[in-house]
């Protein structure tokens, strides 16, 4: 049987539930904008399978913490979402955060490294769909994939498979493995949501064959909880806001091409958001930020759209 066609497969999915194109994308945004707000999240994860009968099984890991979502941008076709970790009530970390970007035509693909590839999309290939761009806490990319939120049986969920580098919890600590394949599933529940993640470990060189190292599941559960619980999130982001609006503003300004896109791992012997956390005050002008990410970028590969 042939594999449908996304715009067919829309069509399919709303004459079914008797919905129009506009209900559909609607009741998309409701979803996206649910897992926004004050949550009590865990975070577990657990090897489940290696191919080689001598793997060394790594420990499972878990954690814990409350996490406030706040909604940043909410236009038409774009919506993004900014996390914060809240440590012992008090102390705040600045998260990830997931821009979600309906009918994207225009994504950066992990490949390993440090190395993102520019990738385009026929307009037809993505119709209905929404591209979930994922980035890192000092908002340089991570990863990104495109796919539909299916509403059906009272579900309501998004899932997709992308290259990731590794996760924070492994990059320092692990060197058998280069790049995470990550199976992301996005699902609202009457609880809060729930991301679902079948990843795999896997060894990527040039010119070969990527090879499985093992495979993990990954299960982060966010409860909704009242939002005094994230209080010290809010008021943190009130004081800090306008000095990541100025890191967006300059990263968007990197992301505006057409080619590779790699990220150093570090300048003078400091990752990036060690460089950020001298900055992070609202006297640092637009530029300072920019000089900052511009010495990360690699020029000599990164090729600008419009230079093309």
């Amino acid at each position: 049987m042939k594999k449908l066609k996304p715009l067919v497969l829309i069509f399919l999915l709303t004459l079914f539930n008797g919905i129009s194109q506009e209900d559909k994308k609607a009741q998309d945004i409701d979803a996206i904008k649910a897992m926004c707000g004050c949550f009590d999240i865990t975070f577990k994860y657990t090897e489940t399978f290696a191919p080689e009968i001598d793997y060394e099984q790594h420990h499972d890991y878990t954690a814990s913490a409350h996490e406030l979502a706040l909604l940043i941008e909410d236009e038409d076709n774009k919506l993004s979402i900014q996390h914060l970790l809240v440590i012992m009530d008090t102390m705040v970390i600045k998260h990830w955060r997931q821009d979600w970007e309906y009918e994207d035509t225009k994504l950066f693909s992990y490949e390993k490294e440090s190395n993102w590839v520019f990738k385009s999309a026929e307009e037809n290939a993505v119709k209905g769909q929404w591209s979930q761009k994922v980035y890192q806490t000092e908002d340089s990319p991570r990863y990104a994939g495109s796919a539909t939120w299916i509403h059906a049986d009272g579900k309501h969920f998004w899932e997709n498979k992308s290259s990731a580098p590794l996760p924070r919890r492994e990059y320092s600590k692990r060197k058998d493995y280069n790049v995470m394949f990550r199976g992301n599933r996005h699902e609202i529940t009457d609880f809060g949501w729930v991301h679902e993640q079948d990843n795999d470990k896997i060894i990527r060189e040039d010119g070969q064959d990527d090879v499985l190292l093992a495979q993990e599941k990954g299960y982060n559960v966010y409860t909704k909880v009242a939002d005094e619980e994230c209080k010290a999130a809010a008021e943190w982001w009130k004081k800090n806001h306008k000095f990541w609006s100025k890191v967006r503003t300059s990263w968007d300004k990197v992301y505006d091409r057409e080619g590779d896109l790699t990220i150093k791992k570090s300048v003078d012997e400091k990752p990036l958001f060690m460089h950020f956390s001298t900055l992070q005050n609202e006297k640092y002008s637009a530029k300072d930020i920019n000089n900052i990410i511009q010495k990360f970028v690699d020029t000599k590969i990164a090729t600008s759209a419009k230079g093309k």
